[in-house]
């Protein structure tokens, strides 16, 4: 009775690791588009000569990327949570058949979990790195926009400070653009990993439970190995009398 109340709860976290993983996977798309739309938006409102509109989208784009922050946090804390009661299943009395399965699922949801903790930093410093960058540039550009203004003589300076910044925008975008292919590479490395381990898990469930095969299989691979022996054997006598009576 004891087994099938674990074995309740146990399917309760494993259904509550996987709605928490969905949402930070919904969460960590958003949270990387966020990142990738922030220095493209940027740049198109650059060429406005309000400062209203910007500063006011800026603060939304700030006020979105703490927020998300915050609820990524908040559910990577749960799925920690989750994981570590289901560590206490695996070594909890009378669960002994369960815990080979266990163990398994704990750390499939443990590699998932620390894969999203990874990408949500990385993102996350991405998106500090770009917003920082961004503000120096803005910065650079009242300043010339103000040398300009305020001195109308030294024309050739200020032309070389316009094509500076401008060569500084296109190195930016194209730090962007490597930085969304790197993001996408890595999605689609995640992707495959987690296919090649459920592979992995259902081979070896297999072999679990049909220890026959499992063992008429090793069977075969001896009688290869041994058919090998013989042959090998058979191929060396054959060779060194063929040698013999060549020389004889």
């Amino acid at each position: 009775h004891n087994v099938t109340l674990d074995e309740l709860k146990t399917i309760y976290l494993r259904k509550q690791a996987r709605q928490l993983e969905n949402e930070l996977d919904l969460k960590l798309v958003s949270f990387s588009k966020l990142c990738t739309s922030y220095s493209s938006s940027r740049d198109g409102r650059r060429g406005d000569s309000s400062d209203t509109t910007p500063l006011l989208n800026n603060s939304t784009q700030d006020r979105m990327f703490e927020t998300m922050s915050v609820e990524i946090e908040q559910l990577l804390a749960k799925l920690t949570a989750v994981n570590d009661k289901m560590a206490e299943y695996t070594n909890a009395p009378g669960t002994a058949s369960l815990n080979a399965a266990l163990m398994h699922t704990l750390q499939r949801h443990r590699d998932i979990l620390q894969d999203y903790t990874h990408e949500f930093h990385k993102t996350k410093g991405n998106f500090l790195a770009i917003r920082e960058r961004e503000d120096l540039l803005g910065s650079v550009r009242k300043d010339i926009e103000t040398y300009k203004s305020g001195s109308g003589v030294n024309n050739r300076r200020t032309e070389l400070f316009l094509k500076e910044h401008e060569h500084l925008r296109n190195s930016d975008r194209l730090m962007d653009d490597t930085i969304s292919i790197a993001m996408a590479t890595k999605e689609n490395m995640t992707s495959q990993r987690g296919l090649l381990k459920s592979i992995q898990s259902r081979v070896n469930t297999l072999a679990n439970r049909f220890p026959t095969i499992n063992n008429l299989i090793q069977r075969i691979n001896l009688r290869k190995r041994r058919d090998s022996l013989i042959l090998g054997t058979v191929i060396g006598v054959c060779t060194i009398l063929l040698l013999l009576y060549a020389f004889h």
